[in-house]
């Protein structure tokens, strides 16, 4: 289910019951002002399952929307094409490397549909690879042509199994599609690019990569390098997609870009929206692009908010996957959607369950604040037995 029909079934906001009795008393030494603690409520509940970013987006990146306000009565041309020779730049890439979507979805259902029919005008059978569970978006774009749909189950440890990937492709008479996120969603663990170079560097020309690194910006650990890389050094068979919508806090201005050989770029350019990006998002997203700061901020608010959650599920003993992204994918014993339908009870939305990876939940970390919030709730959830 995708987050739209999500938000259509289940409604934005419940009522329900109050938590104001489980939050302790804000305990203020030495200061003035007493900390606030959070409450969960019906006006001000926590989002937590659709991976937002609630530090909310840069200053600089406010700002530049209101100075943008006078002239956007304008098409955006000029501001498009501004952010995508800095995001170029950034890179040290060429204009022809990148391709704007709306959101990153938008490049991916461009690449999806530009290869389908480049096969499809030279009669070639084709067909997606993706692991099970991920971001399930190349898959449904892919769908409605009708073409095989070779879901790879995840290994016992949750990683890509990328040797059972690698046979699909390998059996199979025509072209390969391949979806890889990196960090994968709903999991939050990389997979080492090392193997995923490996395997782009050695694949035959019949396969095209798609590596989602919409959390990329999230990631600390030194096994993980950017398949931007792999565009850099002239390689033809993978497009790499980015979002600003997580790091950057943009979800709601819908900008995202993809990254490939200029020849790759030139066909998913045949295939997204034209006039997909406005003012606002774009003037918004090359702010935050140069807000450096912003970034290491966000960055560290993840980092904290993710030491809050994992030492509670540590004491509470609730296994998690290793994290280096902005959510948790943690168990739950019992059954997910019981739970989950208590946690709005109390105005928590936490993430659905994502099979074949049944007894898992995925948390958005929110700020620092929130989660602890959220840890006071699923305490309580464990004085009643719930958890």
């Amino acid at each position: 289910m995708d987050r739209r029909t999500l938000l259509k079934s289940s409604g934005l906001l419940l009522g329900g019951l109050t938590l104001g009795s489980f939050i302790p008393s804000a305990q203020a030494k030495n200061t003035k002002t007493p900390p606030q603690i959070l409450i969960p409520s019906e006006q001000h509940p926590l989002l937590l399952n659709f991976n937002e970013n609630s530090l909310g987006m840069s200053p600089k990146a406010h700002q530049a929307i209101i100075d943008a306000l006078p002239t956007a009565f304008r098409y955006p041309d000029a501001a498009r094409e501004k952010l995508i020779t800095n995001i170029a730049t950034e890179y040290q890439l060429k204009d022809e490397n990148i391709s704007l979507g709306n959101g990153s979805s938008e490049t991916i259902q461009a690449v999806i549909q530009a290869v389908i029919r480049q096969a499809e005008q030279d009669n070639t059978p084709i067909q997606l690879v993706v692991p099970d569970p991920t971001f399930n978006y190349a898959e449904l774009y892919a769908k409605p042509f009708g073409i095989p749909i070779e879901k790879v189950v995840l290994t016992q440890e949750m990683a890509f199994d990328l040797p059972a990937m690698q046979k699909k492709v390998a059996d199979f008479n025509g072209r390969s599609i391949v979806y890889l996120c990196n960090p994968n969603n709903p999991t939050a663990t990389i997979t080492p690019s090392n193997l995923i170079d490996d395997w782009v560097k050695n694949a035959t020309p019949e396969t095209l990569f798609i590596i989602d690194e919409a959390y990329a910006e999230f990631v600390n650990d030194p096994a993980f390098h950017s398949a931007i890389e792999l565009v850099q050094a002239g390689h033809k068979n993978l497009l790499v997609t980015r979002t600003f919508s997580k790091i950057f806090a943009l979800a709601g201005l819908r900008i995202g870009y993809g990254i490939a050989h200029s020849q790759l770029i030139a066909a998913v350019e045949n295939f997204v929206s034209l006039d997909n990006t406005n003012t606002a998002g774009a003037v918004a997203a090359l702010a935050s692009l140069q807000d450096k700061q912003f970034v290491q901020q966000s960055r560290q608010s993840t980092d904290q908010a993710r030491r809050i959650v994992t030492k509670a599920l540590d004491q509470l003993k609730l296994a998690y996957l290793p994290s280096q992204a902005n959510f948790v994918f943690h168990q739950i014993p019992g059954d997910v959607k019981t739970y989950q339908q208590r946690m709005k009870q109390y105005h928590v939305f936490v993430g659905r369950e994502f099979p074949p990876a049944v007894g898992w939940n995925r948390l958005t970390l929110g700020t620092p604040e929130e989660m602890v919030a959220f840890v006071t709730v699923l305490k309580m959830f464990r004085a009643n037995g719930w958890v």
